[in-house]
């Protein structure tokens, strides 16, 4: 193969073309971004002026044949000590490499941790719909016909109050079960900016910047589930903000998610509040997980549930005074989702 037959650009991972003599000829956008310079600058420089140690540069090309790629974890990006894995390939005309950061790695493991989990939530929701909600709404409908009865007034408060109790029961299922799987809807090509504003309300003490790009394309979603997601991170934003909110909208074209050989949309919401504490980001996207004194814990896993339904993700990075929640959504039009036929969620 030559590499006038190689398309690097719908690749989703920094990738290079090297002649045979392992200097660079062709280097995609990822590959760009992570080297932290141009192609036109990177043209001509030998695989060793990239990546380092030499000595293992020189181990890898000794070890590569025509029969198989070859592999090296011990490797980082020379401008930028980066550690990365670096997968060697021959090809016709030279040698592809891949290069995939480490941290890249560990963030979709986390992903992929966090999805198995969304999915054992989801089973569980489903099982407590159908286990729970019958039984109680039978328990409803004789507590309401005994509250019609002439009973003493003793029995009426005693009556009331199971009423009382099974509707809070109601409630608190119905919140969980919106982090179990939704309901097949049909897909609308929607503006993600109109979401957006539809969830923004006047907060006394709180500016709210909005840095949009207007140059979006609108995508398929299940608009009146993806605004809950955005109506949760709002509230998570206010109630965490000391007095800034800024949203923003952009498009990502570094982003790869899986699945999804298109274009993605970023949305983050950031507050300048107090830090997330260490202890809780790497679980703050399951149930019943918070930081609040008051609260459910269910928003961010709805948040998790949703962007899973639609093949995005979430993201959150905090520090001192801001934190960031950050989505990542897929630029879905009608065609894409008859090919796939994706159409539901």
């Amino acid at each position: 193969m030559s590499s006038d037959h190689i398309s690097l650009a719908a690749l989703p991972l920094p990738t290079l073309l090297l002649d045979a003599e392992a200097r660079l000829i062709q280097a995609n956008v990822y590959a760009q971004e992570a080297l932290g310079n141009s192609e036109k600058r990177l043209i001509g420089k030998h695989l060793d002026e990239l990546f380092s140690p030499k000595s293992e540069i020189q181990k890898l090309r000794v070890r590569l044949t025509p029969y198989g790629s070859i592999s090296g974890n011990q490797i980082c990006i020379r401008s930028s000590s980066l550690p990365i894995s670096l997968h060697l390939n021959i090809y016709d005309d030279g040698i592809t490499v891949i290069f995939v950061p480490e941290a890249r790695r560990s963030e979709v493991e986390q992903h992929t941790k966090r999805h198995e989990m969304a999915e054992a939530v989801a089973r569980i929701a489903l099982e407590m719909a159908h286990e729970v909600k019958n039984p109680l709404a039978a328990l409803r409908g004789a507590s309401q016909w005994l509250s019609e009865q002439n009973l003493s007034k003793s029995n009426k408060e005693a009556v009331v109050q199971i009423l009382s109790g099974v509707d809070r029961i109601r409630d608190r299922i119905d919140s969980f079960l919106q982090v179990g799987p939704h309901a097949s809807v049909q897909m609308q090509k929607t503006n993600i900016h109109s979401l957006i504003q539809s969830v923004i309300c006047y907060q006394p003490g709180i500016q709210v910047h909005r840095s949009f790009d207007p140059s979006l394309p609108d995508t398929l979603l299940h608009a009146a589930r993806f605004t809950q997601a955005l109506e949760n991170l709002w509230q998570n934003a206010v109630e965490a903000a000391d007095s800034k909110i800024e949203w923003q909208t952009r498009m990502a074209p570094l982003v790869h998610l899986p699945g999804h050989h298109g274009q993605v949309i970023e949305i983050s919401i950031t507050n300048d509040g107090a830090m997330i504490p260490l202890e809780l980001r790497d679980r703050l996207f399951e149930p019943y997980v918070t930081g609040k004194q008051r609260g459910s814990g269910l928003g961010l896993a709805l948040v998790e549930r949703v962007m899973l339904e639609h093949g995005g993700r979430v993201n959150v990075d905090s520090g001192k005074g801001r934190t960031t929640m950050t989505l990542h959504l897929p630029i879905r039009t009608e065609s894409d989702a008859e090919k796939h036929g994706d159409k539901r969620v």
